[in-house]
């Protein structure tokens, strides 16, 4: 019943704590392991208590009248533990899905348009709406989306190129003739 209170707007009934949820209260501040954010729920809820309405309450824990409302009415509605804790946030939904962020990628990895030297996150975007593998793509979209695959484009030797350059970079600068199989590579060096 309460729950449907607090959704159709009714002013906020004021609150009071029952015997075993002060006893709680008191246990957890005694304790003092406690966010910052616990404290002033656990504050709120003593004022609210004591009778304070909701703009007094707000101004003396430093909060909005709003936060008061929502920690009260949690309460009422499904105890102390609810009234300290956070109402779960929504999920966002994706914003691009597994065959477009697997399209740009492969378009990442393959070599820049013709009179670009390398990728950079705002040539991704502009290439992917223009090659028609999304419709909308903001910039932070694709440079997470590269970030959550390790990939920098900008820099040439963390990007897989086709054919181009045949040759395999070592961290210590040097540079290694790539051959098709390991028996092709034995056999070269083997000759040499």
């Amino acid at each position: 019943m309460t729950e449907a209170l607090r959704t159709s707007g009714t002013r906020f009934p004021g609150l009071k704590l029952t015997k075993a949820d002060r006893k709680n209260l008191d246990e957890m501040k005694r304790l003092g392991v406690l966010r910052e954010r616990d404290w002033r729920r656990i504050r709120i809820l003593e004022l609210l208590d004591a009778g304070w309405n909701l703009t007094a309450t707000g101004l003396a824990v430093g909060t909005y009248p709003r936060e008061v409302r929502r920690v009260g009415w949690r309460y009422l509605c499904k105890g102390v533990e609810a009234a300290l804790t956070d109402e779960p946030r929504p999920i966002p939904p994706r914003l691009l899905d597994h065959s477009e962020e697997s399209a740009i990628i492969a378009m990442v990895c393959s070599d820049p348009p013709e009179g670009q030297a390398r990728w950079s996150v705002r040539l991704v975007a502009v290439e992917a709406k223009k090659r028609g593998i999304v419709k909308k793509v903001e910039r932070e979209t694709v440079r997470q989306l590269l970030a959550r695959h390790e990939l920098k484009p900008w820099r040439k030797k963390n990007v897989v190129r086709s054919g181009t350059d045949s040759r395999v970079h070592r961290m210590h600068g040097g540079c290694v003739e790539h051959f098709g199989s390991s028996a092709d590579a034995e056999s070269a060096s083997r000759g040499s």
